[in-house]
């Protein structure tokens, strides 16, 4: 390649990516570490009309975003994460459908010596179908184990690799061993640019249920410091109102005072059988679901043994 073409394409890029930056609001930055050609082909044909994928050179990525600095100040957020085998992928979409899309490209790997497990990896209780041959790899690695019917079976659960720990050869030996393919590889969301906030991708995971929950919360704690330090607010305003009808109806119940939503408490209180005639339809209400709610108590003896010991 003459240093003409070179310049040339060096051109292209920094138009393309100029032009990018100025007419997307969103932007995710990913990773792309172990990711093959045809896998990326295949994540661009799933994006298309959506967004735009874009890798290149950090040196010249810096330099662009330097110059775009001008006229959107807010890009320099984007700098200091430009840095390891990254890319940009450039929307105007909802970013949880893009996220969604960009991950559902992730393929299935084998474990390999070196690599940083991505998430815990754990074997349960099983039998492998590995000849006893094999028990050597398991002790190596100390899993305890038995034969039952000439093969290896698993006794415990174990976590193997712990996340962000490196799988060993030991480990990458008896994963492969077993079949396992613990690993996904594909373009991975690092962190995301939205009108000049940088958020994590973890911050697509809330949902409305959860946003409330924290609102709920929050309205409750008010409403216990109003409650406490005796200064009303809307969010204590109700329990007041609750509890002054609570003081009314004990001070009715004490004195001879009334009124009329009291007359019911006087008058349990004069003739207590009245309640528990009006609280047995209640009670008895209660009882099928309770009844339904209750554990079955399980036999001791097993179906296999059908009641019989072992000697018997």
């Amino acid at each position: 390649m003459s240093k003409g073409d070179a310049k040339a394409k060096k051109a292209i890029y920094f138009e393309k990516l100029h032009s990018l930056l100025v007419n997307y609001p969103k932007i995710f930055i990913v990773e792309a570490d172990n990711v093959g050609s045809q896998q990326m082909h295949l994540t661009r044909q799933s994006l298309r009309g959506e967004a735009e994928i874009l890798m290149g050179k950090n040196t010249m990525v810096r330099k662009i975003i330097r110059e775009a600095v001008d006229n959107n100040p807010d890009l320099e957020r984007l700098l200091p994460h430009i840095n390891g085998n990254i890319g940009f992928v450039f929307t105007k979409g909802d970013l949880k459908d893009v996220r969604a899309k960009i991950m559902a490209q992730r393929v299935a790997a084998p474990a390999r010596a070196g690599a940083i497990a991505q998430q815990d990896i754990c074997l349960e209780p099983h039998n492998t179908g590995q000849g006893p041959e094999k028990t050597s790899f398991f002790q190596a690695l100390r899993i305890n184990t038995k034969i039952t019917r000439g093969t290896i079976e698993i006794l415990n659960k174990v976590t193997l690799i712990a996340e962000g720990e490196k799988v060993g050869p030991s480990e990458a030996a008896l994963l492969n061993m077993l079949g396992m393919s613990p690993f996904t590889y594909g373009l991975t969301v690092r962190t995301i640019y939205d009108s000049g906030a940088m958020f994590s991708p973890e911050i697509l995971d809330i949902d409305e249920d959860v946003l409330l929950g924290h609102i709920r919360a929050g309205i409750a704690n008010v409403a216990a410091v109003s409650l406490a330090v005796g200064v009303p607010t809307k969010a204590s305003v109700t329990h007041s109102m609750v509890n002054g009808f609570k003081n009314l109806l004990g001070v009715a119940a004490a004195t001879d005072l009334s009124f009329p939503a009291a007359e019911k408490i006087k008058e349990y209180l004069a003739d207590p059988s009245k309640f528990a005639v009006a609280a047995a339809p209640v009670a008895a209400a209660a009882a099928p679901a309770a009844a339904a709610a209750a554990p079955v108590e399980e036999s001791d003896e097993s179906d296999d043994d059908m009641g019989f010991g072992l000697f018997d």
